[in-house]
């Protein structure tokens, strides 16, 4: 590890855009996982265990977790694709944000 400020710039830069690749499918998926959940429980307990409402839970807690693995393999993607490389010069017009 260096102590040089411009280089932990660069990383933390780095690990920051590696973080937002996919930050919205990931929260999709945690929200639809949730609701899922909830459809399963209110299906269940509160209207005796409708068959249609417990399947509907189970497939919007399956649409959640494609949610998460879309996003677990476009992250994996990005981070393929742009390596960290810590002697590449930083730009300082690049675009912030989501790139690719």
């Amino acid at each position: 590890m260096s102590d040089d400020p411009a280089q932990l710039a660069h990383r933390v830069a780095y690990l920051d855009l590696l973080r937002a690749q996919g930050r919205a499918a990931r929260t999709a998926g945690l929200v639809a996982s949730l609701v899922g959940v909830l459809i399963l429980v209110v299906g269940r307990f509160r209207l005796g265990g409708a068959i249609w409402l417990l399947w509907t839970g189970v497939v919007v807690i399956g649409f959640g977790w494609s949610c998460f693995v879309y996003a677990l393999v476009r992250r994996l993607a990005w981070m393929r694709a742009h390596p960290y490389d810590p002697n590449a010069p930083s730009a300082p017009n690049a675009p912030q944000g989501r790139l690719g």
